[in-house]
């Protein structure tokens, strides 16, 4: 499917997904940062890769923002 859409976002289109993630899931050297939190959130580019993980949802789609990208909730 070749369909293009208008850019909704007026931005260039810059997104990342904003998703939850159980700190058991992740890497021994990561659960050992993670101060006692049972979950973190991950931020993602549209490629999948994970660009940062942070402490809770609003500050991720702070940061999400802060460098110009529109934040998408996923799960």
């Amino acid at each position: 499917m070749d369909t293009t859409y208008p850019n909704i976002f007026g931005d260039g289109g810059k997104i990342v997904y904003v998703r939850a993630v159980a700190v058991s899931d992740l890497p021994d050297e990561v659960r050992k940062q993670a101060d006692g939190l049972d979950l973190l959130y991950s931020v993602h580019d549209s490629d999948g890769q994970r660009l940062a993980l942070v402490a809770n949802k609003t500050l991720a789609f702070a940061l999400a923002r802060e460098h110009d990208y529109a934040p998408m909730s996923v799960h």
